[in-house]
């Protein structure tokens, strides 16, 4: 067996949900709403099952979802994009970054993977042969400087994988932050695979910046989206690329060999969607702001120290307060004894553990939520 995936873990998302069902707990760990998702998309995939087309669709993607992506992001984020050369389709945003590793990192590469960070990174960089090289975010505002990209970046630097919005902590990395991280990409002559995924849920005055829109950028940054975040329907894995034509040529190459193609009915439905009026995205941004405020106010008072969120479905509490030291053992505590699990934000990193953080997820219903609180007081009246 291959030990790079012999010897992995299962999942903390697996592993925490397991806990969940095991114990009757409230899932307030992995990352998925209670809501269905907007009937309309919900609608135009079935109708696509029944009348349209279920064979093979494109390999790079149905030409209308092709065009939407264009278009919506011309819309949102003042990209110019030609649909024909420069989009792509996968299944899934993990299936995505995926082939962009593997399109772009060769043995020996050198690797800039900041954490916390989505636990697919750093197996595919091995897998591809690439070495990382870490960037460690602290709370409570996991923001990077010079000197940590100076400590991260060398002439060996090829590929560099960034977040933002940053899942687990809800941080919505601002102009500053991007800029400065475009003139190490570039400086270093360095192709960044940017994970945008969230970036239609962030909060308040926060806006999305795409790294692609940075001075530089354009033609080697890689940049990835999800339909199934954008529309709260994370079973349909639907992933969204955008390269320059040189870059997505050799990302397609391996998306060939990974799934090929991507369900045609939810392709036509996540086009559909693309092109909704800008007043779904902006009730969606405030439907779960609302409920952000809502799990905030609660857990503090009941006395957590709630870091700020700024995006994603997920906050963050310092458990450091509370005189916790270790965030798995917590966690599997409360899980077990209070019925609540919630996501050790430790599982995100790869060395140099931030063992003080938990993360919630704060896309449920109210009652969800309002249950929640009330099982996290009992817990609190025994810590």
């Amino acid at each position: 067996m291959n030990p790079l995936f012999a010897d992995l873990p299962t999942t903390i998302f697996e592993m925490m949900s397991a806990l969940s069902r095991d114990h009757q707990a409230i899932n307030l760990g992995q990352g998925f709403p209670d809501d269905p998702g907007p009937e309309d998309v919900r609608r135009k995939a079935a109708e696509a099952s029944i009348s349209g087309n279920n064979q093979y669709p494109s390999m790079m993607g149905l030409p209308e979802l092709r065009e939407a992506i264009a278009a919506h992001y011309r819309r949102f984020q003042n990209l110019t994009i030609d649909p024909a050369s420069e989009t792509l389709v996968t299944s899934g945003a993990t299936e995505a970054i995926t082939a962009a590793i593997l399109a772009t990192v060769q043995p020996g590469d050198e690797v800039v993977l900041f954490q916390p960070m989505y636990d697919s990174y750093l197996p595919i960089v091995r897998l591809a042969g690439g070495i990382p090289r870490f960037v460690t975010l602290k709370p409570p505002h996991w923001h990077f400087t010079a000197e940590d990209l100076d400590a991260a970046f060398s002439p060996r630097t090829r590929v560099v994988v960034f977040n933002t919005p940053l899942n687990p902590t809800g941080t919505v990395f601002p102009p500053e932050q991007i800029n400065l991280l475009a003139r190490y990409c570039v400086a270093n002559d360095a192709i960044c695979i940017t994970d945008e995924v969230w970036e239609h849920i962030v909060f308040g005055a926060h806006e999305h910046v795409p790294v692609m829109s940075a001075p530089g950028m354009r033609d080697r940054t890689i940049k990835i989206g999800s339909a199934g975040k954008i529309f709260s329907l994370t079973g349909w894995k639907v992933g969204l690329v955008v390269a320059a034509p040189d870059l997505l040529r050799v990302v397609s190459k391996a998306h060939q060999f990974l799934t090929f193609t991507t369900p045609p009915n939810l392709q036509s439905a996540v086009a559909y969607g693309l092109m909704k009026e800008t007043e779904y995205f902006t009730a969606m941004r405030a439907s779960f702001q609302r409920s952000r405020d809502r799990l905030t106010s609660g857990l503090r008072d009941l006395g957590f120290d709630v870091l700020a969120s700024q995006g994603t479905y997920f906050l963050n509490v310092d458990i450091a307060p509370l005189g916790e030291t270790d965030d798995f053992a917590f966690c599997q505590r409360l899980v077990k004894d209070y019925g609540v699990a919630a996501i050790p934000v430790s599982a995100f990193y790869a060395q140099d553990h931030i063992r003080t953080v938990i993360r919630l997820c704060f896309a449920k219903r109210d009652e969800t939520l309002d249950a929640g609180l009330e099982r996290l007081a009992k817990a609190t009246r025994k810590i």
